[in-house]
């Protein structure tokens, strides 16, 4: 039986159910005999619990769009280029890319068990892709400026309107620390993947709420999807049957600071470079 091509109602249900059928058959295996009531999938409690969550926070991107183009009409051109480079976003990774992550899961899945790397190393080299993609989006919104009425510049969404600038001096450097934390998070604790596109969405509420404060909590929810998309397929993707503790509440908890906390010893390093031996612009 292939325990991969198993589908549920919501990602949390699908990792749930694996987990149970896999602690079955390797029950099975060793010759112990089943409880009955271990050969029934039960439901998890909380296993509408996820896809509520997503519903409410796309709700809050409608919501925090609708917003944005609310203050747009009531300011210039700029403002309103602006919100439809928030728009194309949303649209292409968000709706586009989030319901193509969804719908492909097994599939991609499937390929990622026969690549020879360690499933750490497919985390965040996948994760790494994901975040060069996003940022690709990003800059293309930034780049579309004059079709949007306004000149390069005038407008944008990204630090640069250069990719290779971008995600070699201002995001996906920094993203790649944060990958690998929780690529070692994952390794001792077994997260589930809704739970890794949660926990990454906060922390990059936290991170842009470095930048920019006000921006971050206006845009709550559509961050917790633009960053928690970079890492919900890799978690998905993850091996169930490695050596990794169930993650408890606490875990949860302690989850976003450890994550930084792991992330400090590359991080450091990599701003100390592109500030004072780069002198990069921030």
């Amino acid at each position: 039986m292939n325990f991969r091509s198993i589908n549920a109602g919501c990602p949390e249900d699908e990792w749930r159910r694996l987990k149970q059928i896999e602690a079955i058959a390797a029950t099975t295996a060793k010759g112990t005999a089943v409880k009955p009531e271990a050969m029934t999938i039960q439901s998890p409690q909380f296993s509408r619990l996820p896809r509520f969550i997503v519903k409410l926070l796309f709700a809050g991107v409608v919501l925090t769009t609708g917003f944005i183009f609310l203050v747009a009409l009531n300011s210039g051109a700029p403002e309103m280029a602006t919100a439809m480079m928030v728009l194309g976003l949303i649209v292409l990774w968000v709706v586009l890319g989030g319901t193509l992550m969804y719908h492909f899961r097994e599939q991609v899945r499937k390929c990622m068990k026969h690549l020879p790397f360690d499933w750490r190393v497919q985390f965040v080299l996948f994760a790494t892709i994901l975040a060069l993609i996003e940022e690709a989006i990003a800059v293309l919104m930034t780049n579309l400026a004059p079709l949007l009425g306004v000149k390069v510049g005038e407008a944008y969404i990204t630090a640069s309107t250069n990719f290779l600038d971008l995600v070699l001096f201002h995001s996906v450097v920094v993203f790649v620390p944060l990958f690998i934390a929780w690529a070692v998070l994952l390794s001792r604790y077994d997260f589930s993947p809704f739970t890794v596109f949660l926990l990454f969405g906060l922390t990059g509420v936290i991170c842009e709420a470095t930048i920019n404060p006000a921006g971050a909590l206006v845009g709550f929810a559509m961050w917790i999807f633009i960053y928690g998309l970079m890492v919900y397929l890799p978690a998905y993707c993850i091996p169930p049957g490695r050596a990794a503790r169930t993650a408890k509440w606490n875990h949860h908890l302690l989850a976003l600071p450890a994550t930084f906390l792991l992330a400090l010893p590359l991080l450091i390093p990599i701003k100390y470079v592109l500030e004072y031996v780069l002198q990069h612009p921030r």
